[in-house]
């Protein structure tokens, strides 16, 4: 069976705006799991983000401020998780959608996180999450 690397490109709940900008198997080192071996020195993990935006003002103005510019999230993302100490993914995936959410405003999301290497016989584990900004009522 194949890698499938459209797992990310999917229609999400923001249908008016379906623009997306995308991160694919950004690798980071962090101590990550419960288990002693874990906890000794940093594994890999990889992450994927698709994330949604409207690209037309950027396509108009090729100004960089008029986008989410994915440079500085990958910067944001490393420093965050590889200076985190975590048990469980699913607590560094939460932190990451802080992130996201108040750094960057990111109204939707879809995070995987790998972990490879971590069940001898898988290629990689991990999980995957999606996430909308709930909008206050006006």
């Amino acid at each position: 069976m194949g890698h499938d690397d459209t797992a990310g490109a999917q229609t999400h709940p923001i249908q008016m705006n379906p623009d997306q900008i995308y991160i694919r198997e950004l690798e980071v080192q962090a101590i990550i799991g419960i288990r002693a071996h874990e906890r000794i020195r940093k594994q890999t993990l990889t992450v994927s983000l698709w994330m949604a935006r409207d690209l037309s003002p950027s396509a108009n103005s090729e100004n960089i401020e008029d986008t989410l510019d994915y440079g500085a999230v990958c910067r944001r993302l490393e420093e965050m998780i590889e200076s985190s100490e975590f048990l469980l993914l699913e607590a560094l995936a939460e932190a990451i959608t802080t992130v996201l959410q108040k750094e960057f405003s990111v109204k939707w999301f879809r995070l995987q996180l790998g972990k490879p290497g971590a069940v001898p016989d898988a290629r990689e584990v991990g999980l995957i999450i999606e996430r909308a900004l709930q909008q206050s009522p006006d």
